[in-house]
C-alpha cells in the first residue's frame, strides 16, 4: 500500500464507528485512513491520491458539509458519500446537489456501503489530476459571457439553429461564438466539452468565480 493506492478516507468524530468501518474496509482489501475531524484531514490530505472520502454529515467544529465546501473552494473533486441520520437527510440532498456522489442513512448496511465505496473509487480513478482540472477552469475563465451561454446549450444538445432562435441571433453568429468556445476550451469535439463542462459542473464555487470572472 502506497500512497498511489485509492485510499478510502473516513472523517468521524465517533471513534468507535471509525474503527468498526476500518475493519470493515480493511476485510476487503481497501486502504484505509481515519480522521476525527474536517480540520484534521485537511491538514494532511494531498491533492493528488485518489479514493473517496466517507464522511459523517454531523461534527463538532467543522460539519461535513463545511468540509465538502472547503474542498469546493480547492478545485477538489475526490468523491464523498455522507453519513447521516433519518433527520439529516435533507441536508444530504443538499450536499448531493453540491456534488456527493451519495450518501448513506444510519443504521446502514455493510453491503450496500462497500458497493457505493467501489463506484466511489471507480469514479476518481478516471477524474483528471488537480492540475487538469485547474486549466480547464482557467480555459472557461477566457470564455465571454455570451461563449458561457451559448457552451451551455450546446453541451445540453441544442442545435445551432435552435440556440440561434432563443437568443435572437443568426446561425452563423453561433457558429462563431460555438467555434471559439471549442478553441478556448482546447477540445476537438462535442463529446470533450460535455465531459469537461459536467467536471466543472461538480464545483458550483468554481463555476461561480469563473462566472464573475467572465462578467
Amino acid at each position: 500500500m502506497n500512497d498511489f493506492t485509492p485510499t478510502v478516507f473516513v472523517i468521524d468524530d465517533d471513534q468507535a464507528l471509525c474503527q468498526s468501518l476500518r475493519w470493515l474496509l480493511e476485510s476487503v482489501g481497501l486502504q484505509v485512513e481515519t480522521y476525527n475531524s474536517g480540520t484534521s484531514f485537511l491538514e494532511k490530505y494531498d491533492a493528488e491520491r485518489r479514493g473517496c472520502l466517507l464522511i459523517d454529515i454531523r461534527m463538532p467544529g467543522m460539519s461535513g458539509l463545511e468540509l465538502q465546501e472547503q474542498l469546493i473552494s480547492r478545485h477538489n473533486l475526490i468523491p464523498i458519500i455522507f453519513i447521516t441520520g433519518h433527520g439529516d437527510v435533507p441536508m444530504a440532498v443538499r450536499a448531493m446537489k453540491a456534488g456527493a456522489v451519495d450518501f448513506i442513512t444510519k443504521p446502514f448496511n455493510d453491503q450496500l456501503l462497500l458497493e457505493l465505496i467501489q463506484k466511489a473509487i471507480a469514479q476518481d480513478l478516471n477524474r483528471p489530476d488537480i492540475h487538469q482540472q485547474r486549466q480547464y477552469a482557467e480555459r472557461m475563465g477566457q470564455l465571454t459571457t455570451r461563449e458561457l451561454e451559448i457552451m451551455k446549450l450546446v453541451v445540453n444538445g441544442k442545435l445551432n439553429k435552435v440556440i440561434a432562435h432563443e437568443l435572437g441571433i443568426s446561425i452563423k453568429t453561433v457558429e462563431l461564438h460555438r467555434a471559439h468556445v471549442m478553441q478556448k476550451m482546447q477540445v476537438k469535439s462535442l463529446a470533450e466539452l460535455v465531459k469537461i463542462h459536467s467536471l466543472l459542473e461538480r464545483t458550483p464555487h468554481l463555476l461561480q468565480t469563473v462566472g464573475d470572472a467572465a462578467g
